[in-house]
């Protein structure tokens, strides 16, 4: 059993609960140990975040892992003005911030100042390492996180709706853009402050949503029928 599985994460799982899950039925099913089950992941997914998690199934297929990763994603996202968070997304511990009711075309505009080239600095509490060592550990510890700015790219972001507070928008943008970054960053551009409320994933470069599985309802047999070359 070898192959690319597309699974539609469900909120609250980790990216590793999900791995874990799919590497025990396969383990199962081919009557080894979870330990001898190669399955691994092409791009993390926050834990309150859904969506389109590609798997790879096999030594053979784990061996593309970071080819996969480096492709471009698209994401819908809804974010919250006039509040901050701590952790840029519903998770952290909230403050209010002065904001108004924009008219849409100043949201908009907000947006798609960020297409194409930019600098973004990656969250605090992300993945990122500092001297070995998780970013996001350091941040929970209360230790100064300082990140440098990294080269992003914004090919498409589109305003979906807006009732104030709630912005939704969709963006497809290049590998290692973070999206909590770019909900604080447009807040910035609009004199307010914002969180990340939600996030979806709808494509991983040419894999789309609507070819993911729940793997909650499925069985060795469904995985194995949904696995691609």
């Amino acid at each position: 059993m070898q192959g690319i599985l597309c699974v539609d994460k469900p909120k609250g799982w980790t990216s590793f609960d999900v791995v874990n899950y799919v590497r025990k039925i396969v383990a199962t099913e081919l009557g080894k140990k979870p330990k001898n089950i190669k399955v691994g992941h092409t791009g993390t997914l926050d834990p309150m975040a859904t969506g389109l998690l590609v798997l790879l199934v096999s030594k053979e297929y784990t061996k593309k892992a970071t080819e996969l990763a480096k492709v471009n994603k698209t994401y819908e996202v809804t974010m919250k003005l006039g509040e901050a968070s701590t952790t840029g997304d519903e998770e952290g511990e909230k403050t209010e911030i002065p904001t108004k009711k924009f008219k849409s075309s100043e949201i908009e505009h907000a947006l798609e100042s960020f297409l194409g080239k930019s600098m973004q600095v990656p969250p605090a509490f992300s993945a990122m390492k500092i001297n070995g060592q998780r970013a996001y550990k350091l941040a929970r510890a209360g230790k100064e996180v300082q990140l440098e700015a990294r080269p992003i790219y914004i090919s498409q972001i589109e305003l979906a709706d807006y009732s104030h507070p709630y912005v939704k928008f969709t963006a497809e943008v290049s590998s290692g853009t973070y999206i909590r970054s770019l909900v604080e960053d447009t807040a910035k551009k609009l004199s307010t402050g914002a969180y990340m409320s939600d996030l979806r994933r709808t494509k991983v470069g040419d894999f789309s949503i609507e070819i993911a599985i729940d793997i909650r309802e499925k069985t060795a047999e469904d995985i194995a029928k949904s696995l691609q070359a």
